[in-house]
């Protein structure tokens, strides 16, 4: 056996053929909550209680810059009432600088295991520094100081001038000792516009309904075509 047959990964799998047959039993106008944060509650439990899906409060987040460029990545979310959907960051990342050029926002929600996903669509604003602060004082010791030693988003030479930053800052905050909260680092509320909720369903009919933001808060519901 050569070298090269001894590492061959094999055949390349054809996303083409991939299939999965989806659910038979689907989503109805008249089973859904009156606003979509208390569907998002109901399907969030689900989710989390029900099929102890691997962080489900994990969503992708997708922004664009002034030009229009897209950028997307996964971050969790922390909070959600009927204000918006919270999540936190660097104020001085890439999403937090297109943010702050164009301050629309996508956030999806991929439970993939349950041929489920939640779509929001909405205005992204920073949250007020006390609720930054009370969230995160409730961080684990090594998460505070992560948000310190990391400049999210910048080149760096390597992986160990970030170890050396955070080392330097648990030898100067130990575990016990409170870590100031970085004034470049808060959350993001996000108001939404437009939430759809997916669910997958034999021969590719999906259901999809999609609560849309009328001018006097009341919420009206459309169906869309998969």
């Amino acid at each position: 056996m050569t070298d090269a047959d001894a590492v061959s990964p094999g055949p390349v799998p054809d996303p083409a053929a991939m299939r999965k047959q989806y659910r038979a039993e689907g989503l109805s106008e008249a089973g859904l909550a009156a606003t979509p944060v208390e569907q998002f509650a109901r399907w969030f439990r689900d989710a989390a209680v029900e099929a102890h899906l691997f962080e489900p409060n994990a969503m992708v987040v997708s922004t664009a810059d002034a030009e229009g460029r897209p950028g997307s990545r996964t971050v969790l979310l922390k909070h959600f009432d009927e204000q918006g959907f919270v999540f936190y960051t660097n104020y001085d990342s890439r999403k937090a600088r297109d943010l702050a050029e164009n301050p629309y926002v996508s956030l999806l929600f991929p439970w993939h295991p349950m041929a489920r996903q939640v779509i929001v669509r909405g205005v992204a604003r920073r949250t007020g520094r006390d609720e930054t602060a009370a969230y995160f004082r409730t961080r684990p010791h090594g998460s505070q100081l992560g948000a310190w030693a990391s400049a999210q988003s910048s080149v760096i030479a390597g992986r160990a001038d970030l170890d050396a930053s955070y080392a330097e800052l648990a030898a100067r905050y130990p575990e016990g000792e409170q870590v100031p909260v970085p004034p470049h680092w808060g959350g993001f509320r996000v108001a939404p516009q437009s939430v759809e909720f997916w669910q997958g369903r034999l021969n590719r009919l999906h259901d999809r309904l999609r609560y849309v933001a009328e001018a006097d808060g009341s919420w009206q519901v459309e169906r869309l075509s998969p």
